[in-house]
């Protein structure tokens, strides 16, 4: 048997690793999560705190059950949210279908909200993308830099881009041709593959 006071200090796939020989350390996952998961859940859903603790507990079995399933090479907190995330919408549609009772009214704000949850990932990619891409930027010879802010970012026509920065139609298209040349050497120098 594991002392628990030792696991306190164990990473999540650790954990889970020493549950199959010790039920009892599921347990230290549930408390790390816990908190974390039930805030999740009201945020996604219009449920009481009661109804919050029962999804988050379903949730919790389902993952017990699942342990086995548990691909080692991902992050434990996200299949949890993930399982938490599917019976929060488990939940909602059984509501739904037998609307007797002490059932919340669900609006289309939750409906977008539970959608919102599905994009984390694509936000998470877009924040990486936009700090990738400043990164970028800032090696870029400055009036090329400047030329892709306001062709890509700034959404400028290239008259407008010729009126700011006083240069002919010609010097700007030229410009922007050597701007997307630098941009991709960049990227290319660091790995990235970027289509403009």
């Amino acid at each position: 048997m594991v002392v628990i006071d030792a696991v306190d200090i164990k990473t999540d796939k650790e954990l889970v690793s020493l549950v199959s020989s010790d039920p009892a350390v599921f347990g230290v996952l549930m408390e790390r999560y816990e908190k974390r998961l039930l805030m999740y859940i009201r945020r996604i859903s219009s449920v009481t705190i009661e109804e919050a603790e029962d999804i988050l507990q379903d949730s919790f079995l389902k993952a017990y059950q699942n342990l086995n399933n548990f691909d080692n090479n991902l992050a434990f907190s996200s299949w949890i949210y993930r399982i938490v995330h599917n019976e929060t919408i488990s939940n909602w549609r059984k509501n739904k279908s037998r609307p007797q009772g002490n059932v919340v009214q669900v609006d289309d704000e939750f409906l977008e909200r539970i959608v919102d949850t599905q994009d984390i990932q694509a936000d998470i990619d877009k924040d990486i993308l936009k700090e990738t891409v400043a990164d970028i930027m800032k090696d870029m010879n400055d009036k090329y830099r400047e030329i892709l802010i306001l062709k890509y970012i700034e959404d400028k026509s290239y008259e407008e881009i010729s009126d700011i920065l006083k240069k002919p139609p010609g010097t700007v298209a030229t410009h922007l041709s050597r701007a997307k040349k630098q941009f991709y050497d960049l990227c290319a120098q660091k790995g990235i593959n970027f289509l403009m």
